[in-house]
């Protein structure tokens, strides 16, 4: 299987939308009356982060929603923000839902807070190493959010999820976390079976994530070093945080989902074998990690970054009487003999991307409270304890990644930020070495 059919729906979705290319409400209204007010109102949104992950969820958010307006934008670079605009505009083939005014397109590294401030939901979509204080700051105005996955690159970060997620449940505010397979038919369809004991107790697993990699943005003259790891955001931990964060994430967190736990250690390898240009920054483009859960199930987790080989992205898991193989949708017994196929139909299946909007502006209407952040943050550290485990060689245990005092991210960044990570005299980058690279605890 060269691609998953999540992979194949997302590219569709994108091409049909036209976007390929590109605190407190007021100190005197509590958040009861908030969120009692938005049942009658139009929703203000602002859109944080404009490349192509934040202006689909925009047209997820304002397709969810009869009564919801686009209002401000936010992103680091000003044509992200233009470039978007442009997208969603002809999406919606016109200006109906959008009004974004030019005093509301917020450039820079603040510009986030401005958009935030104008709307009672927001999209945080930037790359994850922001989230934690963009989530931070909209939890703080009361705003109900949609953020992507994963919502942190280290454990200071993740901390902070966990400790805005319990502010927000206090406040009754709604967070979805885009790990859309919580929303897809198939998985909860497949996920109730298991729950009732189709396969028994869950005891292995072998989740993927391999495939030929993503998207590339060469250094361009004039560039500052922050500006070029900003626009190619992906190959730095401090701001994406390796591939198995980034995108495995979401095949860890179905282990983590069907097993109901979190994992209690990582032990594996990985490394740089084909992608090893400067062009690639710091990043592996291979990991392998054994999670061990308290359970006693073991889950073998693999990605790889690597053109010409088998592609796969998918989740197996075996139980004491059968097994579940996700992707085709397949429960079969200990001998093999099928107990359930789950009867997908291309092209009447929902779209999950469209699904937790739909699902997130439900519960804002309804006054009811989605709380996804807790394991959106539970799950980005699990992937980050993989990458712990597979950089420094060694078994890492969740309280030691919990507790780790290990940060890349600077809690503030400005245009005269020097990035954490910066290249040599021959413009490479310094690369984790196992049995050699160790985290602060």
């Amino acid at each position: 299987m060269k691609n998953s059919i999540l992979q194949k729906k997302r590219r569709t979705f994108i091409k049909q939308t036209t976007l390929a290319t590109t605190g407190i409400l007021s100190a005197t209204l509590p958040v009861r009356s908030f969120a009692n007010v938005l049942d009658n109102k139009k929703l203000k949104l602002a859109l944080v982060g404009c490349g192509g992950r934040g202006s689909g969820a925009a047209v997820n958010a304002l397709t969810a929603d009869d009564q919801v307006e686009l209002v401000a934008m936010a992103d680091v670079f000003k044509d992200r923000i233009d470039s978007s605009l442009r997208a969603i505009t002809e999406h919606f083939d016109g200006k109906k839902k959008i009004k974004v005014k030019d005093k509301n397109k917020f450039d820079g590294f603040n510009g986030y807070k401005k958009a935030i401030d104008e709307a009672d939901v927001v999209i945080l979509t930037t790359p994850p190493g922001f989230r934690p204080y963009h989530f931070e700051y909209a939890i703080n105005q009361n705003k109900h959010v949609f953020m992507e996955k994963p919502v942190a690159t280290d454990p200071v970060g993740v901390r902070k999820v966990l400790d805005m997620a319990k502010i927000a449940k206090e406040k009754r505010l709604n967070v979805v976390v885009g790990l859309q397979r919580h929303y897809e038919k198939k998985y909860t369809t497949l996920y109730n079976k298991v729950a009732e004991g189709a396969i028994g107790k869950i005891t292995s697993g072998q989740v993927y994530w391999n495939d030929g990699g993503v998207w590339v943005k060469q250094r361009q003259a004039g560039q500052s070093e922050l500006e070029y790891q900003m626009r190619n955001w992906y190959y730095f931990n401090w701001i994406c945080g390796d591939h198995i964060l980034e995108q495995h994430i979401h095949n860890i967190d179905v282990a983590n989902w069907f097993i109901g736990s979190y994992p209690k250690s990582a032990q594996g390898m990985g490394g740089r074998q084909t992608r090893t240009g400067k062009e690639y920054g710091e990043i592996f483009d291979h990991h392998y990690v054994e999670f061990n859960y308290n359970n006693g199930a073991v889950i073998s987790s693999q990605c790889r970054h690597q053109k010409g080989c088998d592609s796969k992205v998918d989740e197996v898991l075996q139980g004491t009487a059968g097994k579940v193989e996700m992707g085709s949708g397949l429960m079969s017994d200990i001998n093999g003999g099928e107990l359930y196929r789950y009867p997908y139909k291309l092209g009447e299946e929902a779209n999950p991307y469209q699904v937790e909007h739909d699902e997130l502006f439900k519960s804002i209407r309804s006054n009811g409270v989605i709380g996804d952040a807790e394991n959106g943050a539970k799950s980005t550290l699990s992937a980050i304890m993989g990458r712990m485990a597979t950089y420094s060689g060694k078994t890492v245990t969740w309280e030691e990644a919990l507790n780790s005092n290990h940060q890349l991210m600077p809690a503030e960044v400005d245009w005269s930020t020097t990035p954490p990570s910066l290249p040599d005299e021959n413009g490479l980058y310094e690369i984790p070495t196992p049995g050699v690279t160790k985290f602060s605890t």
